[in-house]
């Protein structure tokens, strides 16, 4: 008997929060736990130590100022997001409107942090219900959208292993290295990484009858179509400059979030891109905004600059909520109640353009 789709809908948010509700209290736990161990060690009582008073307070002394700053970054990315959004929609033969483009957008992140992945869905629904253009349409666009920042996320892992390679291979020198395995983790890692391609090689013709395998080939024809609707943009030069500019608001989002709270103040900006990189990884999880995988990411990349325990995770939280709660929160809400109102008042403002022509 097939699940209602309803019901389907109402099982994924269960889960998928749950495991982001889940990540995040297991986080809590064990970070209070050592909280607390280090409050032993300095002498004072467990009844006066804990971790949630202690995020409170972190929370009321941070830097307000540098906060509105990065709330002001993130929705200038958005702003720049709705314009490259607009360059893939005129290759489909319309020129949309910004507001609809940047609070359609706005709302698809409010609904992401319901049921992670619905919000595209939301999102092409509502530009293709507003702007009179296929929702199947709209939606290609979006895939294109998405997989130029993946193709961003893939630059900026880059970057992280060109510039900070020495420091994560010390990180985890440090730390494996004085494992069962020594020394020897970094050659145990190569040899398995080249007995499992051999293997992948050697036994192609059954991996590939895998409906796993068919399921990635098939994202990967997906990439590859996108790739080349890209030939049809009109200006591909500012679309490549609209990408830096959105990666690079969201590389300051997380560079200036250190300036708001004082044990990060003084980490730069090569710190930055790490910890940029790494919380960036954690979103990619399906877990609604990244909660949960996204303290996780952020926690261990700030280890490696020496902020632990305690002062990790209460920058993962400032700059976490900050986003979610002053960004996507409340320009989502807005963007429910500006939506209708723009577009019951201003109907003439879809433009359509015959193919090949501007």
């Amino acid at each position: 008997m097939a699940i209602p789709k309803s019901i389907n809908k109402l099982l994924q948010f269960i889960l998928f929060t749950g495991i982001g509700v889940l990540i995040l209290f297991l986080l809590y736990r064990s970070q209070n736990a050592a909280y607390v161990a280090d409050c032993a060690l300095k002498g004072i009582p467990k009844e006066s130590c804990s971790l949630l008073a202690k995020l409170k307070t972190d929370f009321s002394e941070a830097n307000y100022w540098w906060i509105a700053v990065i709330v002001f970054a993130y929705l200038f990315s958005n702003l720049i997001r709705a314009h490259r959004w607009l360059m893939l929609i005129k290759t489909l033969g319309r020129k949309g409107s910004i507001v609809n483009a940047f609070f359609t957008i706005m709302v698809g992140y409010f609904a992401n942090m319901g049921l992670p992945r619905v919000g595209e869905v939301v999102r092409a629904g509502l530009f293709a219900r507003y702007e009179g253009i296929g929702a199947e349409k709209v939606m290609g666009t979006i895939v294109v959208d998405r997989i130029l920042d993946l193709l961003s996320l893939l630059f900026a892992i880059i970057l992280v292993l060109v510039l900070q390679g020495n420091v994560l291979y010390n990180y985890f020198d440090d730390k494996i290295g004085n494992s069962i395995f020594g020394k020897s983790w970094l050659y145990i890692v190569f040899t398995l990484v080249i007995l499992a391609l051999f293997l992948a090689y050697w036994y192609r013709s059954i991996i590939k009858r895998w409906s796993l395998y068919q399921r990635i080939h098939h994202l990967v024809e997906g990439f590859r179509d996108g790739l080349r609707s890209l030939r049809r943009v009109e200006q591909p030069w500012f679309l490549l400059l609209d990408t830096i500019v959105i990666w690079l608001m969201y590389y300051l989002m997380m560079f200036l979030a250190f300036r708001s709270f004082g044990p990060t103040i003084h980490l730069g900006a090569m710190a930055g891109l790490m910890v940029f990189v790494f919380g960036g990884l954690g979103v990619v999880f399906p877990s609604p905004g990244g909660m949960g995988t996204f303290h996780v990411m952020v926690i261990s990349a700030l280890a490696i600059y020496g902020i632990h325990g305690d002062d990790a995770f209460s920058f993962a939280n400032i700059q976490f909520f900050s986003i979610q709660l002053f960004g996507t929160l409340l320009f989502g809400i807005i963007g429910m109640i500006v939506l209708p109102l723009f577009n019951k008042k201003d109907k003439q403002h879809v433009t359509y353009y015959p193919p090949g022509r501007k």
